[in-house]
């Protein structure tokens, strides 16, 4: 068994894994990681393996906690990978992107594949069809556009994603909400045009915290998978166990 550890901008995914299969998935925060381990061990004693990829939130602390109970793996830009990285600065390729493109890889290799993760930030990776990673791009997410007019404004209020009931807002609210959603799925679409326009049957998969909301606003047809950064990682321990 394999116990997959994302520690993102503010949350930490746990997810245990036999073979491809998920058997449990939860979120912790930082002050209750150490019962949040100690409960996935107790509750799944088999785990032998680990992987920990970590934006920033986790100390070498943390990851020594994890090696009481099992091996762990470290993700960073020195692990191996199973496709061709032509990422001009492999170094600063941040771990989650790394385990997208895996996923990618695994799922659907040899063809063009966009994965769009939807998250703190908006990053857009592109894998094509000779199974290579040529990059993509990375824009605020739906959150920080909204934290980000609060705070370098003196005026608007720092508000959360809702419904959106028009694309031409009446209030200086909905304006805001019609500024960042419209914007954001807007942008979005304009990506994908973007990718097809140049690669060929072009699959885009959609991912991330806020892919459940945007993806009945987007015009494309895309395909929504919240557990596809988990199955990279996991791809990813296995891959590197060798």
């Amino acid at each position: 068994m394999n116990l997959i550890i994302d520690a993102g901008n503010s949350r930490i995914k746990l997810a245990v894994f036999q073979k491809n299969v998920i058997l449990d998935d939860r979120v912790i925060d930082l002050n209750g990681f150490r019962e949040g381990i100690k409960s996935i061990f107790e509750s799944y004693p088999k785990i032998n393996c680990a992987i920990v990829s970590s934006v920033g939130l986790l100390t070498k602390a943390h990851v020594d906690m994890v090696r009481l109970y099992c091996k762990v793996h470290e993700l960073s830009h020195a692990s191996k990978i199973p496709f061709k990285n032509s990422y001009t600065s492999p170094q600063t390729l941040g771990v989650d992107r790394i385990a997208l493109v895996t996923a990618l890889y695994y799922q659907r290799a040899h063809s063009n594949n966009l994965v769009i993760d939807a998250g703190s930030c908006i990053t857009y990776d592109i894998i094509n069809d000779f199974d290579e990673y040529l990059g993509g791009a990375i824009s605020p997410g739906v959150q920080m556009r909204y934290t980000a007019m609060n705070q370098q404004t003196s005026q608007l209020p720092l508000l959360e994603k809702t419904e959106l009931m028009d694309y031409i807002g009446n209030s200086t609210e909905n304006c805001m909400h019609s500024g960042v959603i419209n914007g954001v799925c807007n942008e979005i679409d304009g990506a994908i045009a973007q990718y097809k326009s140049r690669f060929k049957d072009l699959t885009v998969i959609l991912t991330g915290g806020d892919a459940q909301f945007l993806l009945e606003r987007l015009k494309n047809t895309i395909f929504a998978d919240s557990k596809f950064l988990l199955k990279g990682l996991n791809y990813l321990l296995e891959y590197n166990k060798h």
